[in-house]
């Protein structure tokens, strides 16, 4: 089975991919202006597990865009009111970059409801380098020119734009195509709030670290990153020597979103987190 819906969550309407079938669910959370689509293409291969839940974050993709509520814990609770319309009591929970933010204050608080959890490319704190100015432009830009100039921005000149021959990031756009890549991004891009960029944005720069709450997470972990994802190398680190019994996986040839980067490795690391955490 295979189905893209919205359901009401918190007082939003949250779009979700739910695909393949069983009583147990992998829910994965997406990052900072990404949205279910940075899962998509992985989501065949994942339902082979069983059920797998890709939904769309407030003010993100197709979710409703309600101007308010953009933190890491009033999103931590959009996950749960999530799962409650969707009828998950209990999950195998991923998260990334921001959304592995997410998923940490929601295991936190809620560890009753995951089963096991994975922490890809993110960190306990906020990243290094990820200082609150670091977002001032494109967040002055978001607020007064809207996300489409942003996106136009990003294209031209942005980290992305011209990325060194050979690198993960060019090896992505090859394979996926140069204008599906960007149409993509810039699709993500625009439908976001901009105020969930400007929020989060600064959120990300300025949270409270949960570093010292590591030891109290009980389920089955592993930890993510890519091994050219400089900035989360260090954190996530931390993640797995903080965690008890945490694993850590470093993705080869990839950075920041390794799903896309290295996806045969990414694959094999979730399945191996899986096949642990369901044994």
């Amino acid at each position: 089975m295979s189905e893209a819906k919205t359901v009401s969550a918190g007082g939003i309407e949250m779009y979700v991919h739910d695909v393949g079938e069983g009583d147990r669910a992998f829910v994965l959370v997406h990052g900072f202006t990404g949205s279910s689509d940075d899962f998509v293409d992985v989501l065949p291969a994942l339902s082979a597990h069983g059920r797998t839940i890709a939904p769309d974050n407030r003010g993100h993709g197709d979710t409703t865009n309600p101007g308010t509520g953009y933190t890491l814990e009033g999103m931590s609770r959009d996950l749960g009111a999530c799962l409650d319309a969707l009828g998950i009591e209990r999950c195998d929970l991923l998260g990334h970059s921001l959304g592995g933010m997410i998923a940490l204050r929601f295991v936190l608080a809620h560890p009753e409801r995951v089963q096991s959890l994975v922490l890809m490319d993110t960190a306990a704190r906020s990243a290094d380098g990820m200082t609150s100015d670091v977002l001032a432009v494109p967040i002055q830009i978001a607020r007064t020119q809207g996300m489409a100039a942003l996106a136009k921005l990003l294209r031209a000149a942005g980290p992305m734009a011209n990325p060194p021959a050979g690198s993960p990031l060019a090896r992505s756009i090859e394979r996926m195509g140069e204008e599906r890549f960007w149409s993509r991004i810039e699709a993500k891009l625009t439908k976001m709030d901009p105020e969930a960029f400007a929020c989060l944005g600064e959120t990300l720069g300025t949270q409270q670290p949960v570093t010292d709450r590591l030891a109290e997470i009980a389920c089955p972990t592993t930890v993510v990153v890519g091994a050219k994802d400089t900035a989360f190398l260090e954190p996530s680190n931390e993640l797995a020597d903080g965690i008890p019994g945490a694993t850590l996986a470093v993705i080869p040839d990839a950075m920041h979103s390794p799903q896309f980067e290295n996806e045969p490795a990414w694959l094999e690391a979730i399945t191996a987190h899986i096949s642990r955490a369901r044994s």
